[in-house]
């Protein structure tokens, strides 16, 4: 990383002059048993809402914890766990998205992927493969021709349809408490776009699979999850088979396609040839029981058996499997032979281990099938360490970064008691007064996706062009959809914040106020009934209270009072921030994301025109929503 220049380390001085480490400690209620009054008896009433909001949304919209404090806090909990609200405008907004509402089936007959197209376009004589290196232009234009006369498009119009959903979503729904939840899940059980053939069955994974079971039961998000296509692909267990599988005698052993055979993961050789431990490993690990869940390698060794010929069923020539004789099977003959064929997934009986197994003590008898893979995931939903683990992660994102073993272990009973019904572990937890404690109260560090979604419902933006968002959040760090480990993101303050995350984000709130970011408008005048501030000290104390509610906004005001009258602050923030920032790319189109410096001319042009907010307005409202103590929930 290069030297931060002496301007920046002039900025992270004045701005945040604690240490890190202060900097990181960071339907009707009657339908559930939900009892706040006491355990929040030491915050008043908005208070209480402020933090409710800040922990079950992606931040307040202007005037809100207001109305959830005259609502009655239990009573707007409880419509978020029921999660029907109205979301009419919402939907208006993603009608236009038709790619959202296809199946796995059509998204790969429709969408593609690059090498998919290129070798049907040289299949049926529409281009020589060949062309591309003395003919580039020539190339790209019959490709082109090609996709629209066979109405195909391009695979990155997929995702972008897929991300602009997700920042609309969780900006503008009603249902927040479900987004939440939405974003929390896909993470646990995540899955990443960079990944092969993973990545066009990602839309239909949140879709059908997260979203659907995010406040529900447990046990039936992992199985879901289990038997989804960009599952399988993700961690290899289509390609999963049993060195017993029995041979079925009317039906030879299929070759895999060129698409399936770029997805294989090389592997250590094992005894067992055929056999893929991913899924299986991680099911325990990251789903589950966690790292210390009392399991051994044999217990892998063992799941993965038992889970050998979960697969996807055959897509046809635009999959990653091709179709073979199987397709032409009834359902009821397909039942006769042992497999099970639900929507996209497919129980191939002939890639099955068949021998008897044992996974944490229970035998799994010769001939159980499908449905041994069935009772182990049930096994796993079930068992105590995963109560414990599923309670800390709920702990750690909705609390703090290190909850009390009190609260876990209460959230952990609950886990057990109600078969995994999420709702009442969150009940649990909302309930308990461990959730209200004063060391756990604006706790948390906001990752860059809460803060530029918080930012967005905090000024009231508009947001017409969704994906200039997402720009700015892969910029200052959080490519969402896009991480590679299993693990999903960490869910911790240090994982977010260092010199040069502090500085980006500071760069995000002065772009977002002075209308540096091309599709989303904010009116900061009508914030305060379109008055604007005689002066910028003035402003400086009105907005604080305005962006930063229900705080006291003393020592943000003294910390950001000597930004105030710097008439390059912008250009010097974003200067400073390019600097200091990894370089990053585009998730959709390649090109490099590097935040663009601005010259002194141009920035100030940008403040006064953007949103027709005066500069000095744009430059106090960004400073606050760059603080310190801004990035706390």
């Amino acid at each position: 990383m290069k030297t931060i220049t002496r301007y920046a380390a002039g900025i992270i001085a004045a701005l945040f002059i604690m240490p890190l480490s202060a900097f990181f400690n960071v339907g009707g209620a009657g339908r559930y048993e939900l009892h706040f009054p006491d355990a929040a008896a030491h915050l008043t009433k908005k208070e209480a809402a402020a933090h409710l909001l800040s922990r079950f949304s992606y931040g307040a919209t202007p005037g809100q914890i207001e109305h959830v404090a005259n609502q009655g806090l239990e009573n707007w909990f409880a419509a978020q766990l029921d999660a029907k609200q109205p979301d009419d405008s919402l939907s208006s907004l993603l009608n236009s998205y038709d790619a959202l509402k296809l199946s796995n089936a059509e998204v790969l007959k429709e969408y593609p992927k690059n090498g998919q197209v290129l070798r049907m376009a040289v299949k049926d004589g529409a281009l020589n493969k060949d062309s591309v290196k003395t003919d580039r232009k020539g190339y790209r234009d019959s490709l082109a021709a090609y996709m629209e006369k066979n109405g195909l498009k391009p695979e990155r119009e997929l995702f972008r349809q897929f991300i602009n959903q997700k920042v609309l979503r969780a900006a503008y729904t009603n249902n927040q408490l479900q987004e939440v939840m939405t974003s929390f899940w896909f993470n646990h059980f995540n899955v990443s776009i960079t990944k092969g053939n993973c990545a066009q069955f990602v839309p239909a994974y949140e879709r059908d699979v997260i979203r659907p079971n995010a406040l529900g039961n447990f046990g039936d998000l992992l199985l879901e999850t289990a038997k989804a296509p960009a599952m399988l692909y993700y961690l290899d267990n289509f390609s999963s088979v049993g060195e017993k599988a029995p041979r079925m005698t009317n039906q030879r052993p299929k070759r895999m396609s060129t698409d399936t055979a770029m997805m294989a993961v090389p592997v250590k050789k094992k005894s067992n040839r055929g056999l893929n431990e991913n899924y299986a490993r991680e099911v325990m690990e990251l789903h589950t029981l966690g790292v210390d869940g009392g399991y051994t390698q044999k217990d892998v060794t063992e799941a993965a058996r038992i889970l050998t010929g979960w697969t996807i069923y055959p897509f046809g020539k635009y999959g990653g499997q091709a179709k073979n004789a199987l397709t032409n099977l009834s359902e009821e003959q397909l039942q006769k032979r042992g497999f099970v064929h639900e929507g996209d997934f497919l129980f191939a009986a002939n890639k099955h281990d068949d021998a008897a197994k044992v996974v944490l003590g229970k035998k799994f008898n010769a001939g159980g099938g499908y449905e041994e893979g069935v009772e182990l995931l049930d096994m796993l939903a079930h068992h105590p360490s995963t109560a414990k683990f599923i309670s800390r992660k709920l702990a750690v994102r909705f609390v703090s970064d290190n909850p009390p073993q009190t609260l876990i272990d209460k959230m952990a009973k609950t886990f057990q008691s109600s078969n995994g019904n999420i709702k009442q572990v969150l009940i649990t937890m909302v309930n308990a007064p461990e959730f209200w404690a004063k060391n756990a109260v604006r706790e948390k560090t906001k990752s860059p996706f809460e803060l530029a979604i918080g930012a967005v419902r905090g000024i009231n933006a508009t947001v017409t062009q969704p994906y200039q968002l997402y720009n700015w959040i892969n910029k200052m760090g959080e490519k969402v959809y896009y991480y590679q480990a299993p693990t999903g993101f960490p869910d911790k303050g240090q994982f977010w914040i260092n010199t040069g995350s502090l500085l980006s984000r500071m760069n995000f709130g002065l772009a977002l106020t002075s209308g540096r970011i091309p599709g989303v408008k904010v009116n900061l005048k009508a914030l305060n009934n379109n008055h604007e501030p005689e002066s910028a000290k003035a402003a400086l104390a009105t907005y604080c209270k305005l962006i930063l509610p229900e705080r006291d906004p003393a020592a943000t005001i003294k910390r950001l009072t000597p930004l105030l009258n710097d008439p390059q602050l912008v250009t010097k923030v974003s200067n400073a921030s390019a600097k200091v920032a990894p370089k990053t790319t585009d998730a959709i189109t390649g090109a490099d994301s590097t935040i663009r410096r601005e010259t002194k001319k141009q920035s100030q042009a940008a403040m006064q025109a953007g949103n027709g907010n005066s500069a000095m307005l744009a430059q106090v409202a960004g400073i606050i929503i760059g603080s310190p103590e801004y990035q706390r929930r």
